[in-house]
């Protein structure tokens, strides 16, 4: 399963009860947070996660609403004693602009790993059952769209374990470890030998400041939770020359990628009651909902679900 929480759904300065963008999932045991704008680790702080555990930090571009929280929240993790390296994400420049910023938080005591997205990366393998994925988009500054995607093994299968001559003594190990090859009796044998047919799994799509792209849709295929930008409500003019998406436009990708669920975020500060607006996404994708900070999520496996 997937945990998910909208840490901050603010866009341009912060309000009063709304923190500049950013989102985190707990997934396999690790913490991924998207995007780190003022006020994250306040907010991190209100939601109760902690902060030792985010083990990836991944940012869409590199505009100050979506990263100027980062040198505190650097702080705050190394105060949690973490020693453990930390793997941020982001356009090319992402190393330069982050030790930048480091200089006002020089005492972190964890390593720092970069990967700048570009022509050689577009998907990195967190573990054997999760990815993520990056999707260019169309901003002001090199941006980025996210895809999570988190597979499910097959069940367990003894007649095929039986059928390929699998080793009694070696059936759960092979269960419990993907992909896992184990040589037994000077024969080798793999987790596939005892596994049946891959299951559907889980995928969470992460994507804001950017005019609408061809290639959106498809990224965003077949979600269970796909987490948008609406800075504009209902202003087409305003978000196309600002190079944002209007609420309708969030909602026609959600529709034309047949996702699950659609959240709303990154709302400007003009727009004080984003659900006012909500028809203009309704009307379009029904299962659409005005994002607030901490709301939270658990996407589950289909057997998994109530």
């Amino acid at each position: 399963m997937i945990d998910i929480a909208l840490v901050g759904t603010g866009g341009m300065m912060p309000l009063p009860n709304r923190y500049l963008s950013s989102m985190i999932c707990r997934v396999n045991g690790k913490m991924i947070l998207f995007d780190c704008g003022e006020g994250t680790q306040v907010s991190l702080k209100l939601l109760g996660w902690g902060y030792k555990n985010i083990d990836f930090i991944c940012f869409t571009h590199f505009h100050a609403d979506h990263i100027s929280g980062l040198p505190g929240l650097l702080l705050t993790i190394k105060n949690t004693e973490r020693t453990e390296p930390v793997h941020f994400f982001g356009p090319v420049g992402l190393k330069r602009i982050v030790e930048s910023l480091c200089v006002i938080a020089p005492e972190i005591s964890f390593e720092m790993i970069f990967h700048e997205w570009g022509p050689g990366l577009n998907q990195y393998q967190i573990d054997n059952d999760l990815s993520l994925r990056a999707l260019p988009l169309q901003h002001r500054a090199p941006c980025y769209g996210y895809r999570l995607d988190l597979i499910r093994r097959g069940k367990f299968d003894p007649e095929r374990a039986k059928k390929n001559n699998v080793p009694l003594q070696i059936w759960s190990k092979l269960q419990k470890q993907n992909d896992a090859e184990i040589v037994y009796g000077n024969k080798t044998y793999r987790s596939d030998m005892v596994l049946g047919p891959e299951r559907r799994g889980l995928a969470l799509a992460y994507c804001t400041d950017t005019r609408p792209t061809p290639g959106l849709p498809g990224f965003v295929s077949g979600a269970d939770l796909f987490i948008c930008e609406g800075l504009y409500g209902d202003e087409y003019e305003k978000a196309a020359s600002h190079m944002h998406m209007s609420y309708s436009e969030a909602a026609e990708i959600a529709k034309k990628g047949n996702v699950k669920e659609l959240w709303l975020t990154h709302f400007s500060p003009a727009l004080t009651h984003p659900k006012q607006q909500l028809h203009n996404a309704t009307r379009i994708f029904k299962n659409t909902v005005a994002g607030k900070d901490r709301m939270t999520k658990t996407l589950k496996f289909d057997e998994e679900q109530d």
